[in-house]
């Protein structure tokens, strides 16, 4: 699970996820401190390496671009130690995608978390988001993320020991976004859900800027050619 909206500090009252980042609050450690430590340098390489070749970050990071939001590794990237629940986030106030370098683990995992949190960082940028008193604008970046993102696609469906007929990607769909919102928000499962149901038809229908559901990376790739295509006929009008 990758909820976003990673929440700036707050009074231990008003609990908006907060604490799943105990980083957040930290001073930032030297360069020559963090090369030590072996999560961290392998958070680098392998969001790199995500920003280099997967065709979901691609296509979102040339969106965001588009947008007047352009990403830039050293500034919108923050690989921290994170609570074990979760495997990234967006936090807001600083506009930074926190991915949490002692919960992933391989490649392919961080390519969905950052596709993920791009998602977020892509729904911030193109639309006034309240992400901690609108519990339905989060639930809508939630269900954007679990769509597009590969999130449900049907391999990581099958290696979590869910197997379903027809209709089975909008219940992971629901299912991801529910949990989302209540490890990142104090609210109870019936107010999740009802936030969920409530948009889930105009959100899981929302397909920016992908313009399909990404299924597979074949399917990001077209995508991605999709939107160059889009940008160069827009470009000749």
């Amino acid at each position: 699970m990758e909820p976003g909206g990673a929440a700036p500090p707050a009074a231990e009252e008003d609990d908006l996820g907060y604490r799943l980042f105990p980083d957040r609050n930290k001073k930032p450690q030297s360069f020559l401190v963090r090369s030590f430590f072996t999560f961290h340098n392998r958070c680098q390489l392998m969001l790199r390496m995500t920003l280099a070749t997967n065709p979901y970050a691609q296509l979102l990071l040339e969106a965001m671009k588009q947008s007047g939001c352009t990403v830039f590794n050293d500034r919108h990237f923050s690989c921290e130690d994170c609570d074990s629940c979760v495997s990234g986030g967006f936090d807001s106030a600083t506009s930074q995608i926190v991915l949490c370098q002692n919960n992933i683990r391989h490649q392919s995992h961080m390519n969905r978390v950052v596709t993920h949190e791009l998602i977020h960082a892509f729904d911030h940028c193109r639309a006034h988001v309240d992400w901690f008193k609108n519990v339905k604008h989060l639930a809508c970046s939630e269900i954007r993320a679990a769509n597009l993102s590969g999130d449900c696609t049907l391999m990581n469906e099958i290696a979590r020991f869910k197997f379903g007929l027809k209709g089975h990607h909008q219940t992971c769909v629901r299912d991801r976004a529910i949990r989302s919102i209540l490890a990142v928000r104090k609210v109870s499962k019936e107010t999740a859900e009802k936030a969920v149901d409530e948009v889930f038809d105009a959100c899981f229908n929302d397909l920016e800027p992908f313009g399909r559901i990404p299924h597979s990376k074949t399917d990001a790739k077209r995508a991605y050619r999709d939107f160059q295509n889009r940008d160069r006929y827009n470009a000749n009008l």
